[in-house]
């Protein structure tokens, strides 16, 4: 009988830095080792066997992105909708927020809270001394210049996955708004410098995250890079068709480069009327990880929660709700080795392929 909080699952996306940088910033870190308020920390990541996950980096927009949380999920609780994406940012405005943000994960890691991993073995290790294990992501690269200065040196100090964009546009790329329902294929794909940004991570070994990314910018790192294709966070169109979810199309091309996709659990990229109200079953998380096994192979699936930027199905709430996740997923017929993949085993599996 395997113990409830296994396996360990690591997870493809959390806003835990965000959450911590709003609530007091570095100071603000014990409170990650002792127990906050919100979805992720220790004693409750020990509870529901989170074993880590992608650290975002994320600057929120000077106005708090055009709307307030509760105009924003009003809004999302219409039949159909489409906020408005605030304008892009200068890398004057994103550079001290992404900075403090990395501040505060070294402080975690100076906690002993996490471990910043580099590598795929960094990973294997903490995964078998119960450590948990970060990597460090930039959601949205506003903070990277268009000569990629500044990559190197994120790169330098442990950047190891990044999206071009969180929704709005980027010197590199563009996104989708919160639009439903909607494809993705709305503007243009990716700038000169997002393609040379595209390459210059496939050298380094930095992973390209799709969450977010329109179709044409989707559709250009396919063409540009010699990874594999990942969307961290980001679930499947054809069930709730959202602009932010993945076509069919989108998916085989996923699975034709051996990458892989983490299951969002944020309510409105699962729920088929693409409402952001928490009621939603884990059978509809079941109905989507189903789909994903079946067009990519039950190698390229995972999970990527959207910890701490989201709100997520009332059975699951926080990390410590994940057991409820597993006992879905148990009854629903995943057998342990299915289990093992699902929840950490394709992560790593991909990271190994994308880092080298």
């Amino acid at each position: 009988m395997q113990h409830q909080n296994q396996p360990m699952i690591f997870d493809g996306h959390n806003d835990v830095l965000l959450k911590l940088l709003i609530n007091g910033g570095v100071d603000a870190a014990p409170t990650f080792v002792s127990g906050r308020k919100g979805q992720i920390d220790i004693p409750r990541s020990k509870t529901g066997g989170f074993g880590g996950g992608f650290f975002a980096l994320y600057v929120r927009s000077p106005d708090g992105d055009g709307v307030s949380l509760d105009d924003k999920y009003n809004e999302m609780n219409q039949p159909a909708y489409d906020l408005p994406l605030p304008p892009a940012m200068d890398q004057a405005a994103a550079l001290p927020v992404i900075m403090e943000e990395i501040a505060i994960l070294l402080k975690l890691e100076e906690l002993g809270a996490l471990k910043i991993c580099h590598t795929a073995d960094d990973l294997r290790s903490c995964f078998a001394s119960g450590k948990m294990a970060a990597i460090m992501h930039m959601e949205g690269a506003e903070a990277i210049d268009a000569d990629l200065h500044a990559l190197e040196v994120f790169y330098a100090a442990g950047l190891r996955s990044l999206g071009p964009v969180w929704s709005r546009p980027t010197v590199f790329a563009h996104g989708v708004p919160f639009r439903f329902p909607s494809t993705g294929d709305i503007g243009p794909g990716l700038t000169d410098a997002g393609v040379r940004l595209v390459k210059r991570c496939n050298q380094l070994g930095v992973m390209i995250d799709l969450s977010h990314l329109n179709e044409a910018g989707f559709w250009d790192v396919a063409k540009h890079s010699d990874a594999p294709l990942v969307a961290t966070h980001s679930n499947v169109h054809a069930i709730c068709p959202h602009a932010r979810n993945l076509t069919d199309k989108q998916l085989d091309a996923i699975a034709e480069s051996d990458g892989m996709v983490g299951l969002n659990y944020a309510c409105a990229f699962l729920r088929e009327d693409g409402q952001m109200q928490s009621d939603v079953p884990f059978e509809t998380l079941l109905v989507h990880l189903d789909y994903l096994i079946d067009k990519l192979g039950e190698d390229r699936v995972g999970f990527g929660s959207d910890f701490d930027g989201a709100m997520v199905p009332t059975g699951i709430t926080d990390v410590a709700g994940l057991n409820n996740l597993r006992a879905a997923m148990t009854a629903h017929g995943y057998d342990n080795t299915l289990m093992k993949k699902i929840c950490h085993e394709n992560w790593l599996r991909v990271l190994d392929k994308t880092w080298g």
